[in-house]
């Protein structure tokens, strides 16, 4: 595969997510969304095993890495979900930025690896500033504006979390491997809640028949780029450029995404909004390029 193409393909699929969030759960609520997109991707992610003939490996290391991934994408994919009910679809890539600032700090923690240096502490605060006028800005919004800022922080808590257990585990599977195991994990505990939230069947297939096109496109293209195709291609690029290149896309995507939701979805940009993703990507630079590059398996963001 051509790097620069997978390169910008993870650009692309990164800054779209956010917005095919926002747009998959108008269907019949935030859980059949993301219950559809990690069914659909679950299927898809083993077909796509078998065409690259990647063997599912099921040693107890990588059991391990599977239920600790899995748990990782059901809490954290359902916090996100949840979230985008309430705030623009743009801000959830922004906030997302924060995922590697969570990593380094508990890895200090859990794996005693010093990767807080004086400069990556400048840039959380530079961070920190930015994620205050964003807070101010989401009480504009509604009463639940600011508990959408916190569930995608606590989405990249989560995130952060699991990346640490499966480094711990150090199980070394391959990425697809890694997909179908963490799926396999997760997809039952999202239909679990979906089934046990979901209103009686004709109100549900009531409000399915009423979704507008956008709607189920937003699923679909989730289910394949998002869970599929946008983790194989984010695990390649790691292999196959810098890790300072990498970081850089976790700078280009919230901008992206903003510029995004503001054309599709007719999402506002204040000059608040604007201040405070210049304070937070410039603090994220500050962060990744603020001592030797972080280690390949620190998440740039949620996948």
């Amino acid at each position: 595969m051509n790097v620069p193409i997978a390169y910008f393909g993870v650009i692309l699929i990164w800054s779209t997510t956010p917005l095919a969030i926002a747009w998959s759960v108008e269907a019949a609520g935030f859980v059949f969304g993301i219950s559809s997109r990690m069914l659909l991707g679950t299927l898809l992610a083993f077909i796509f095993s078998l065409v690259m003939s990647t063997k599912i490996v099921w040693h107890r290391q990588a059991l391990l890495a599977y239920i600790y991934g899995g748990l990782g994408i059901y809490g954290g994919m359902m916090a996100v979900y949840w979230s985008a009910q309430f705030i623009p679809s743009g801000w959830i890539s922004l906030l997302f930025g924060f995922t590697p600032i969570f990593t380094a700090m508990m890895a200090s923690f859990w794996l005693n690896q010093e990767l807080l240096t004086k400069p990556r502490s400048i840039g959380m605060l530079i961070g920190l500033l930015g994620l205050i006028l964003i807070f101010g800005s989401s009480l504009a919004l509604d009463s639940a504006g600011m508990l959408g800022v916190l569930g995608v922080l606590c989405s990249g808590l989560i995130h952060s979390a699991s990346a640490i257990w499966i480094k711990r585990v150090n199980a070394h599977v391959p990425a697809i491997s890694m997909t179908v195991g963490s799926l396999l994990v997760a997809t039952p505990l999202f239909l679990f809640s979906w089934l046990s939230t979901a209103p009686d069947f004709d109100t549900t297939w009531q409000s399915l028949m009423q979704a507008p096109n956008y709607t189920w496109i937003a699923i679909l293209y989730l289910a394949l780029f998002g869970s599929v195709f946008g983790f194989s291609l984010y695990y390649y690029v790691l292999k196959h450029v810098e890790a300072t290149k990498v970081a850089l896309i976790s700078l280009v995507t919230p901008v992206t995404s903003l510029l995004l939701g503001h054309l599709f979805n007719n999402e506002a940009l204040t000059l608040n909004i604007m201040l405070g993703a210049a304070l937070i990507i410039a603090g994220l630079a500050v962060f990744e390029l603020g001592g030797k590059p972080l280690p390949k398996w620190v998440p740039f963001r949620p996948n």
